[in-house]
C-alpha cells in the first residue's frame, strides 16, 4: 500500500508553495490536481509521473467529489506515492477533510500538507491586511455559496455585528445577496469592500467600493471568479500600502470622496 499526501499548492504565485509541498510534487508517482493549481508546479513532477486533472468550474465539475474520493482510494491502494494537489490550503474550503475521511475509511495512510490560503494571500497582495490594530481585531472566512452554488446558510447577523473583517471565498455569483444580507443585519452601507481577482498571480486585478456600490463596480469592471471578497475597514489600508503592481491599478480615493460629501 502506498501513501497519499493532501497538499496545499498555495494561492497562485508558484513561489508561495511550501518546501514540503514541493517535495511531495517531486516524489509523487501520481498527482491529482485541481483547477486553481499553478500549472508550472506540475513541471516539478517526475518525467514518468501520472498527472490527473480533477478541476471544478462553477456549475461544471470535471470530476464530482465522490469520484475524486474513489480515485484517491483506488490510487492509494497501490504501492505508490500519491499527491493530491489542491489550490490554497486543503482544509480551507478545499474539501480536504472529506478526502481524508475516505482514506481513513479504507485504511490508507495519508498526511496533510498545509498551504497558504487565498483568503490571506490575495488581500495581502492587494495591500489589504485582514487584521489591523486600528481597523480590525477579528476576521472570519466564509463561503460565498452552498450546495449547487446557492447562497450558504450563514449567521449573517452574527457576522455583521460581531466580526470586523469578512473574507469571502467563491462569492462573486452571490455578491448581491451577500451585500444585501449584511445590510439587512445592520452593516453600514458605507462599509468598504474589495474584490481581488486572480490574487497573487500576474493577472491580479483589484476593485474597491462599498456595500452599496460594489455590485455595480464589479459589473462595470467585469470581475469574475476566481476572486476573493474582503469586507471591512481594513480595505482602506490599501490606499497606503498597495505594493503589488497591477497593470490596471489606479489609486482610488472613493472613501475620501464619500467622507467629503
Amino acid at each position: 500500500m502506498g501513501k497519499v499526501y493532501l497538499v496545499g499548492a498555495g494561492p497562485g504565485d508558484p513561489d508561495l508553495i511550501t518546501i514540503k509541498a514541493l517535495k511531495c510534487i517531486r516524489e509523487a508517482d501520481i498527482i491529482l490536481y485541481d483547477r486553481l493549481v499553478n500549472k508550472c508546479l506540475l513541471e516539478e513532477a517526475k518525467p514518468d509521473a501520472t498527472l490527473i486533472y480533477c478541476g471544478k468550474l462553477p456549475n461544471n465539475h470535471t470530476m464530482k467529489q465522490e469520484a475524486i474520493n474513489a480515485l484517491l482510494v483506488q490510487c492509494g491502494k497501490q504501492d505508490k506515492v500519491i499527491t493530491r494537489l489542491k489550490g490554497g490550503d486543503p482544509f480551507v474550503f478545499g474539501r480536504g477533510a472529506e478526502e481524508a475521511e475516505a482514506l481513513v475509511e479504507n485504511g490508507i495512510p495519508f498526511e496533510i500538507v498545509p498551504g497558504i490560503t487565498s483568503g490571506i494571500a490575495a488581500p495581502a497582495y492587494a495591500g489589504i491586511p485582514v487584521t489591523h490594530r486600528e481597523y480590525g481585531n477579528s476576521f472570519a472566512v466564509i463561503t460565498g455559496h452552498g450546495v449547487k452554488g446557492k447562497p450558504a446558510d450563514i449567521n449573517w447577523e452574527g457576522l455583521a455585528k460581531g466580526v470586523d473583517t469578512l473574507v469571502v471565498y467563491m462569492g462573486v455569483g452571490n455578491l448581491s445577496y451577500i451585500c444585501q444580507s449584511l445590510l439587512n443585519n445592520g452593516k453600514s452601507a458605507d462599509t468598504p469592500i474589495a474584490l481581488v481577482h486572480w490574487g497573487t498571480k500576474a493577472e491580479q486585478r483589484t476593485v474597491t467600493g462599498t456595500l452599496s456600490t460594489i455590485v455595480e463596480v464589479v459589473k462595470e469592471k467585469k470581475i469574475e471568479n476566481p476572486s476573493m471578497i474582503i469586507i471591512g475597514e481594513v480595505v482602506k489600508v490599501r490606499e497606503k500600502i498597495a505594493w503589488f503592481k497591477e497593470d490596471n491599478f489606479v489609486e482610488s480615493k472613493w472613501f475620501l470622496e464619500e467622507e467629503s460629501v
